[in-house]
């Protein structure tokens, strides 16, 4: 996967944990190693902590699936599978 759409899918990820108001300390963490990303290129604190937020993401669907889109899950798997 292409490190912008990683970057893009993280970014969506995060605003929608923020739209959904879950798990705080999950996003600032999202954010931090989106920052650290863009200074070094190492994705592995986004796939890490990607992981986490595609089980919360599923976990928040299951409860209300409308609340979290197929595509935004699909492309998080693909961004953490395929990076």
């Amino acid at each position: 996967m292409q490190t912008s759409k990683l970057e893009k899918t993280v970014e969506s990820v995060v605003e929608k944990l923020q739209k959904l108001k879950v798990n705080d300390h999950l996003v600032s963490e999202l954010q931090w190693c989106l920052g650290s990303y863009r200074n070094d290129n190492n994705p592995s604190g986004l796939l890490e902590k990607g992981n986490i937020a595609l089980v919360l993401l599923k976990q928040v669907k299951e409860k209300n699936s409308r609340s979290v889109s197929k595509k935004l899950i699909e492309d998080l798997e693909k961004a953490v599978i395929l990076a």
